[in-house]
């Protein structure tokens, strides 16, 4: 079949008017073909929209306005002579927190019921005990010997481990026994760990109370021993 040619262009019309032979110069093909666009105009925002957009603003700025007045308002109401506090239902116990430390939601070992921690620095766990860790056979001071122990090569797993405390504790109504470990490390990345495991038993129940510091500091040291210490 013989092909019938128009003389149209298969796109129809050219959409813009061609531009002056002077102007042409310059333009590239598609322009010299379809024209030079025309710039689009400027399209008016409606005073209501205006007025709209600086009430958002003055929303916005009166909300965090209001938020630091909030925050301001609960710190100085805080009580400083009242420490914050956590609270484990599940354990029975109640320990203080230090200046700086916060309640985790999710406690990183299978098994806590809470911790707290001084984030990137170190953190305290707690958990009820169970027949698991043989106080009624061995004892607290062997029952903590062995927790901390486990505890050294699960959360340290340093190249060497030395013993720097050992001792009876009595912590409110409860009494038990109390063991730290030093963990050093042949690397030059890891700085020395800290790891205290308390285990507490009153009447038939008992707890087992972990801390962790990592870089071992004296500091971190006191504030461990405080959380443990004010153990209710």
């Amino acid at each position: 079949m013989e092909e019938q040619r128009t003389g149209r262009r298969p796109y129809g019309d050219p959409a813009w008017a061609p531009p002056e032979p002077e102007q042409e110069e310059g333009l590239p093909p598609s322009a010299r073909v379809y024209g030079r666009p025309a710039p689009p105009s400027r399209v008016a925002v409606p005073a209501w929209a205006r007025r709209a957009a600086l009430l958002a603003v003055a929303v916005v700025a009166g909300t965090a306005l209001v938020a630091g007045l909030v925050a301001v308002i609960t710190n100085a109401v805080r009580s400083p002579e009242a420490p914050s506090a956590v609270a484990d239902t599940t354990a029975g116990v109640t320990y203080p927190l230090p200046k700086g430390w916060t309640r985790g939601a999710i406690p990183p070992v299978t098994g806590f019921t809470s911790v707290a921690a001084l984030p990137d620095t170190a953190l305290v766990m707690a958990r009820p005990g169970g027949a698991a860790d043989s106080v009624a056979v061995l004892g607290p001071r062997q029952a903590a010997i062995g927790l901390a122990d486990l505890y050294g090569r699960l959360l340290l797993r340093g190249d060497t481990m030395e013993v720097v405390d050992d001792r009876w504790m009595s912590v409110g109504a409860y009494t038990g026994h109390s063991r730290a470990l030093r963990a050093t490390y042949t690397d030059v990345v890891n700085r020395p760990s800290y790891l205290r495991v308390t285990l507490l038993t009153k009447d038939d129940k008992s707890v087992i109370v972990v801390g962790l510091a990592q870089p071992d500091d004296p500091g971190r040291r006191a504030e461990i021993d405080a959380v443990v210490n004010g153990l209710r």
